[in-house]
């Protein structure tokens, strides 16, 4: 029977040459070739096992029995969040200061620029937009100023505007020296020299003409069929006016005439809802169940109308009612009173939108005040 010997520690020439001294202990691991030249893993600690006989060695590597793997003690914690490996990096030696700038003081770093300093800034990109007529000079904002041809020369008195689409697709206009036969070409009437058939022309300026039509007469500035018109009312005024709005031949009542392209386009929209109050001689009283049915939005021929203001002005056999609507459908308060049995004798319209003169009479007219032309801009 083998003697044990406590204090002997099993190794090998690869492991150490010098022998093991009483009462130190030795790793028992064997060293081998990948291990030489790969470092160990930072943070990991390996234990040592206690030591073999030297007479027990050749018997494990004769039977063939792998030596059992060295015990692995957990990664330490890293409070910090890092690996295990930065926390086990040795720290890099503090750079040398930078000497500081003349606006910097002596004891502050000096401040990083910028990242978008650095980045270069793309280059814009404009996109193709519409050619004009005229080209704007440089530092003035002309695109507030810019109009169509046709509206320029319609408003300067040429011709109509469908009249005016034509003498540009003829070739008979030219914007500063140079021919245009686009119809969606722009210019600016305040800058630019316009000229029709070589003359130029000359922009009008706005007027605003208020009329008390009568009976018998047309809204409109010609009639094929030879009817009198409103512009047979008005004389003496060299620019060219057309109505805002239609009256019938059989009623009467306020118009406004103009050459302000811009409002007769708000008064005649009907987004605006532009009040226009009537004076109506109905044939028979109306009854409050009638007068609730017109004025709650009225189904004329399948379509409902917006609601309007009925107020019975007199309680005689065929009253005058005011009328108020906020549309304007062709005959339509003729219609209205005419579906419920209750026709129409007289209309008369005494208001259109902030414009009212009760002393305007029949057949007369005048140029709106500085006022309510301010009110009918404002629109």
């Amino acid at each position: 029977m083998a003697v044990r010997r406590p204090n002997a520690a099993y190794s090998k020439p690869a492991t150490t040459k010098r022998p093991a001294k009483p009462g130190h202990k030795v790793s028992t691991k064997p060293a081998r070739p990948e291990a030489a030249s790969r470092p160990s893993r930072p943070g990991v600690k390996i234990t040592a096992r206690s030591a073999e006989p030297e007479h027990e060695a050749p018997s494990r590597a004769a039977s063939g029995q792998r030596r059992p793997a060295p015990k692995v003690s957990p990664k330490p914690a890293n409070p910090a969040g890092q690996g295990a490996r930065a926390a086990s990096r040795p720290a890099r030696p503090a750079a040398a200061p930078r000497p500081a700038s003349s606006s910097q003081e002596a004891g502050a770093a000096p401040a990083r620029p910028l990242r978008s300093q650095n980045r270069p800034r793309p280059a814009l990109v404009t996109k193709p937009g519409r050619v004009q007529t005229s080209t704007p000079k440089p530092g003035s904002a002309r695109n507030s100023h810019l109009e169509r041809l046709q509206k320029i020369l319609a408003h300067a008195g040429i011709a109509s505007r469908r009249a005016c689409e034509e003498l540009i697709l003829g070739g008979h206009v030219h914007v500063n020296g140079e021919v245009v036969m686009e119809l969606g070409a722009k210019a600016d009437p305040t800058r630019d020299e316009i000229t029709v058939n070589h003359k130029p022309i000359q922009r009008e300026q706005h007027v605003y003409v208020l009329v008390n039509k009568p009976m018998g007469y047309i809204t409109t500035v010609k009639d094929d069929q030879g009817r009198p018109t409103v512009m047979a009312l008005v004389s003496g005024i060299d620019a060219r006016l057309y109505p805002v709005g239609r009256l019938d031949f059989n009623s009467e009542g306020l118009l406004l005439l103009t050459n302000d392209g811009a409002v007769a386009e708000r008064l005649m929209s009907p987004d605006h809802e532009l009040p226009k109050v009537y004076l109506v001689k109905v044939h028979r009283a109306l009854t409050k169940e009638q007068i609730a049915e017109l004025s709650g939005g009225f189904r004329l021929d399948g379509r409902r109308l917006k609601p309007c203001t009925i107020e019975v002005m007199d309680k005689q056999q065929n009253p005058w009612l005011k009328v108020t609507l906020t549309e304007g459908k062709n005959r339509q308060i003729r219609r209205m009173f005419e579906a419920i049995g209750h026709p129409v004798h007289k209309l008369r319209r005494i208001q259109f939108g902030p414009i009212a003169d009760p002393l305007l009479k029949p057949g007369a007219w005048r140029f709106l005040h500085p006022n309510e032309i301010a009110a009918v801009r404002a629109l």
